[in-house]
C-alpha cells in the first residue's frame, strides 16, 4: 500500500485525467435510471461488455420494473444466461422490480439508504446510480479503483469503505463528480493488475509504484 499523496500531486494527477477525458462516461449501457440500476447490479463479479451483450435486447422489451416482471423470470433468465450467476441475479431483478411497483410507484429511488434496501443492490451498485443518473458525487469502488488507490496513493485503504473514505476526503471537489469513472478507466486499460502499462501512463511521474514497467 502506497502512502497517502499530498493534495498538489492529487491535483495534478485529476487534471491530467480531466484534460485527456473532459467527460468520462460508465461503460454499462441503459436507457432510463431502472435499467441502469438492473445493469450494475448484473455486473457484480461480471464484465461491462459481456453485461451489456445480455441486456442489449432485455432493454428493448424490459425498460421498466412492471415490464420486467410481465416478462417473468424465465423469459429474463433466457437473457441474462451468459452472466456469471445469473441465477441469483435474476431473482434479484425480479425481487427488485416488484419492490419498485408495490413501494415506490415503479420509480427508482435516488436515496442511499433505499436504493441500498433493494435486493442485489449494495453500496457500491447504488454509489454508481447516484452518480451516473442524479451526478452526486458518490464513489463507487470496484477492483480496479482498489488497485489503483493503493497502488498509487491517490486513495490508500486495507477496505473498500476505507478507499471510498480516502476519495471522498482526499481528492478536491472540483474532481468528485468523475473521480470515479477517470480511476475506473485508469485501473481498467493502463494501471492493470498482472503488468501496468506505466510506459502509456500519464501519471507515471507522479506515481510511486516501484514496480514500473516498460
Amino acid at each position: 500500500m502506497a502512502k497517502q499523496l499530498d493534495y498538489h500531486t492529487i491535483r495534478a494527477i485529476f487534471s491530467r485525467f480531466q484534460t485527456a477525458d473532459p467527460e468520462p462516461k460508465g461503460e454499462l449501457e441503459h436507457v432510463n435510471v431502472y435499467t441502469l440500476a438492473v445493469a450494475v447490479a448484473l455486473s457484480a463479479q461480471a464484465t461491462d461488455a459481456g453485461v451489456n451483450k445480455a441486456t442489449r435486447a432485455l432493454f428493448q422489451i424490459a425498460d421498466t420494473p412492471q415490464k420486467m416482471l410481465d416478462l417473468g423470470i424465465e423469459g429474463l433468465t433466457e437473457h441474462i444466461k451468459t452472466i456469471g450467476l445469473f441465477r441469483q441475479k435474476a431473482k434479484n431483478v425480479m425481487k427488485l422490480s416488484q419492490i419498485l411497483v408495490d413501494h415506490y410507484g415503479g420509480e427508482v429511488p435516488n436515496s442511499r439508504a433505499a436504493l441500498q434496501s433493494l435486493p442485489g443492490v449494495g453500496r457500491k451498485t447504488a454509489n454508481v446510480v447516484l452518480n451516473m443518473w442524479w451526478h452526486h458525487p458518490a464513489q463507487a469502488v470496484d477492483t480496479h479503483i482498489f488497485r489503483l488507490g493503493n497502488r498509487t496513493g491517490i486513495a490508500p485503504g486495507k477496505t473498500v469503505d476505507a478507499v471510498e473514505r480516502a476519495i471522498e476526503d482526499n481528492i478536491p471537489a472540483d474532481f468528485q463528480l468523475h473521480a470515479h469513472h477517470w480511476m475506473i478507466l485508469h485501473g481498467r486499460y493502463t494501471c492493470v493488475a498482472r503488468k501496468p502499462k506505466c510506459g502509456a501512463c500519464l501519471i507515471r511521474d507522479l506515481c510511486p509504484f516501484e514496480d514500473k514497467t516498460e
